[in-house]
């Protein structure tokens, strides 16, 4: 089996440099300088030629950190809670507690209203995640403008660094690019600024969804080749495969976001990915505290205990799913626990008993049903995510996590590949869709007996296995939106809709609104239907 070298973690050791931003958004937080009145100004922060590289961790670091000095305390974006305000957290709710693998018993306002699907354009958890997006686009287009041959010309910047700039440029021009998809899935319609658009206080232009999907195609297809080739970057850089991945995600949701189908694409990505990658024997290796040694983990959100501390990220999704005597946290490597998310019965019902992807934990719960939403105690502990080492002992640190996120890896890819098939996409064999589906369920059975017939693989089937091996990953909402199933449908769960059996609700919750206060800042924006 052909291996290669695990680097270590791209740390964010020296990421407090934040670029002095231009007007390129109508975020209001956005349009002003950063913050921290001490700030380095973009005219002479890159007198210093580590300048490149460290900007570059700090973008990066949008998707780990909320802040300049850990947790807590000297926020990028004006909140209430910057603890909360985590990119990667806000993410993992919209996508996860709109749906049926995830429900929250905490109160805060807005946020029960995610589960309920009643949501409006005031809801702060939508708010800060557009936000967030925004911010990453911000600054990365920002580094691109400072990064251009002119301008290192101007600096007499050669030699090796001048060919290290090269493929920052790229890695910040994907981290753009991937900002931007996720704002094609969640919000549809959104404000549209890149790195030659003006800079000073303008409002941007709306883009339309399929004018978004294209330039994204486009600018992804274009910077692939300025990326260095899979496997061959430090450890949570960006490389080809990264961007490929997008694409076959981008693809595979095609006719939801653009109304045409483009499932031969996905697979074109997909056959593109497949070489560099094999499956860790070890599921559960892929969600501990030493993941970075996992293999099948194609671009992940690095995170460190002592080197960058959150209450977002995997932090969050490891002591949120902890509550009360129900387990022992101790076991998880944790200090603490915050007793937030946990699933249902009927989502642990869809796993069988000898599947070793339920990581799952009832004892000591009152229920498995939720019957109250805010009572933890009622539901099913999600144990999938762990600051311990698959060697044994915790991560460095029992008060945050050492626990990498992992974006994209190798089964969804696998999963993506045998939907495209079964969706009539050109390019490869039901034969090979078929081969992918039997090494994921493998290594979930720990042998064959969870094995299917070519007969058994369906799209419905693909969607429940895709609920087995990517829940609480940040997929399920996208998932049921391209098979029917998130609004105007008869699948419902608990809670869905606001009632305890579940209900239908509109079509146009398939879109998030945008925020009230971006509406109101910039008249050249109009509200997603139905808001």
């Amino acid at each position: 089996m052909k291996k290669y070298i695990q680097y270590p973690k791209f740390r964010f050791y020296a990421l407090w440099l934040l670029l002095a931003l231009g007007a390129n958004s109508c975020i209001g937080d956005l349009n002003t300088t950063p913050i921290d009145k001490d700030i380095i100004s973009s005219k002479n922060v890159y007198d210093n030629p580590e300048a490149y590289r460290q900007v570059l961790a700090k973008i990066y670091s949008v998707f780990a950190l909320s802040g300049q000095i850990g947790p807590d305390g000297n926020p990028d974006l004006s909140t209430n809670d910057e603890g909360t305000s985590n990119y990667l957290r806000q993410l993992w709710n919209l996508q996860e507690l709109t749906t049926d693998e995830a429900i929250c018993a905490w109160n805060n306002s807005g946020l029960p209203d995610l589960h309920n699907q009643s949501w409006s354009a005031a809801n702060d958890y939508i708010t800060i995640t557009y936000e967030r997006i925004f911010y990453l686009i911000s600054i990365a287009n920002e580094y691109l403008r400072e990064t251009t041959d002119s301008e290192l010309d101007k600096r007499g910047v050669s030699g090796q660094l001048r060919t290290d700039i090269g493929y920052y440029r790229a890695e910040a021009r994907f981290l753009r690019d991937l900002a931007y998809y996720q704002a094609l899935d969640l919000f549809g319609n959104v404000p549209f600024v890149e790195e030659n658009s003006g800079i000073g206080t303008f409002n941007p232009e709306q883009i339309q969804r399929t004018a978004l999907f294209s330039w994204l195609e486009k600018d992804l297809i274009e910077v692939i080749p300025s990326l260095k080739e899979p496997r061959t970057n430090e450890y949570a850089r960006a490389d080809q495969a990264a961007a490929w991945t997008v694409l076959a995600k981008m693809y595979l949701n095609a006719e939801v976001y653009i109304g045409t189908p483009k499932y031969t694409e996905a697979i074109t990505y997909c056959n593109k990915i497949t070489p560099y990658y094999h499956l860790d024997d070890n599921y559960q290796h892929l969600f501990m505290a030493d993941n970075h040694t996992a293999e099948g983990i194609i671009f992940p959100i690095a995170f460190d205990g002592i080197h960058t501390q959150t209450y977002g990220g995997t932090t969050f999704l490891i002591f949120a799913a902890l509550g009360g005597d129900s387990i022992v946290t101790q076991n998880y490597g944790a200090s603490g626990s915050w007793a937030g998310n946990r699933t249902t019965a009927e989502f642990m019902a869809k796993f069988d008993p000898g599947d070793q992807r339920a990581l799952f934990f009832t004892k000591g719960q009152t229920s498995t049903e939720v019957n109250l939403q805010s009572d933890f105690k009622q539901g099913v502990i999600v144990t999938k995510f762990t600051n311990m080492k698959s060697t044994g002992g915790p991560g460095s640190n029992l008060n945050f996590v050492d626990t990498d996120y992992p974006m994209f890896r190798l089964a969804d890819i696998y999963l993506i590949y045998a939907e495209a098939i079964l969706r009539g996409g050109q390019g490869g064999s039901l034969a090979t869709a078929l081969g992918y589906i039997q090494d994921i369920r493998q290594r979930a059975y720990g042998n064959t007996t969870g094995n299917i017939s070519a007969g058994d693989l369906t799209l419905d089937f693909i969607l429940e296995e895709r609920a087995r091996e990517l829940y609480w990953e940040g997929h399920r909402r996208t998932d049921l939106i391209r098979y029917g199933r998130f609004s105007e449908t008869t699948y419902t769960w608990p809670w869905k809709g606001g009632l305890k059996e579940g209900r239908s609700v509109n079509a146009y919750y398939d879109l998030f609104p945008l925020p009230s206060s971006d509406l109101g800042a910039n008249p050249n924006l109009k509200q997603n239907t139905g808001y």
